[in-house]
């Protein structure tokens, strides 16, 4: 059989499946070509991320295709729906990146926390002329140690999220559609282990709580977060959102800051990718990243080979 890895995979991956007996095909191509290619070299599987989209013209166009991979959590490139009802496994690493995300949610909460979304700006353009007015602006930062952060969406990702916050001292609050507790383990660098459990609570208790919100209700397709859920929340939050765009209306973010009841806002995906909107990219209240979650070296290490593992299993 064959695996075309269109958009890449691990060396581990690769070894993996061509032990198991497979052939992997690195051929990077084109969006236009890919069903002559796949057609041409009569492709089992395909091995895609957010650059490859794989819709239903595509899979009905490709009778061959027993497989589709994405190496991301997101799969809104992949009608996932119209494959399954056709007969088609749809695969993703639903654990490869938690870690990843989890450190960058706090990447943007560290940098929000003291300014310096804002200060980096600032201090090329101007730190040398105006440092004194720059370093009083700049001076007033929280620390994490003793705030709230509540966590929407409590799977994997949402217990790494929680992990490093217990860590710092944080208290954790946590709202999911399923999930009604959960036990977290941190895990020390001398083989140490502490558990800890955490049950979830009621979404407007998270809201009328929580010093910092971080989103990772993923099983959305529309917005879960709107004007009348910031008017729920403390005067002064901080808002992160890691998960997907399309699930945070992001006009009412913009007017939630403006108000004062947002303080600053963390953003790795959009809504209209990959173009943000204007007002997003130029406000100083806002942290952002171009949807690089999952994007370090050991989530893709551990994303190719979930990928390569889950589909020795199905196809072979």
């Amino acid at each position: 059989m064959t695996i075309l890895a269109n958009d890449g995979i691990t060396l581990k991956g690769i070894e993996a499946l061509e032990k198991a007996g497979f052939e992997v095909n690195i051929t990077k191509v084109a969006q236009n070509q890919l069903e002559n290619f796949i057609n041409d070299n009569n492709i089992d599987g395909v091995l895609v991320n957010s650059n490859t989209q794989i819709r239903q013209e595509l899979i009905e166009a490709c009778p061959s295709l027993k497989l589709i991979g994405n190496s991301s959590v997101n799969m809104d490139n992949i009608d996932v729906d119209f494959a399954i009802d056709n007969g088609l496994h749809v695969i993703n690493p639903k654990n490869a990146s938690a870690s990843s995300v989890a450190e960058l949610v706090f990447a943007h909460l560290f940098g929000m926390a003291r300014f310096l979304h804002s200060s980096n700006r600032e201090m090329p353009l101007e730190g040398d002329m105006r440092f004194k007015e720059l370093n009083k602006a700049y001076a007033l930062g929280t620390e994490l140690r003793g705030k709230t952060i509540g966590i929407l969406g409590f799977d994997k990702v949402g217990q790494e999220v929680a992990k490093i916050a217990i860590g710092l001292g944080m208290h954790v609050m946590a709202y999911d559609d399923f999930v009604e507790e959960a036990t977290i383990t941190l895990d020390f660098y001398n083989q140490q282990k502490i558990d800890f459990t955490i049950h979830t609570d009621a979404i407007d208790d998270v809201f009328k709580e929580s010093d910092f919100i971080s989103l990772h209700l993923t099983n959305h397709e529309d917005y879960i977060i709107t004007a009348t859920e910031f008017d729920k929340m403390k005067e002064g939050v901080g808002f992160i959102n890691t998960a997907k765009g399309g699930i945070l209306n992001e006009v009412d973010l913009v007017s939630a800051i403006e108000s004062g009841k947002v303080q600053y806002a963390g953003l790795d995906v959009f809504e209209t990718e990959p173009t943000p909107a204007v007002q997003l990219l130029m406000n100083s209240e806002i942290s952002l990243s171009p949807n690089i979650g999952s994007s370090t070296k050991e989530a893709q290490e551990r994303a190719g080979l979930e990928l390569a593992n889950q589909i020795i299993k199905l196809l072979n």
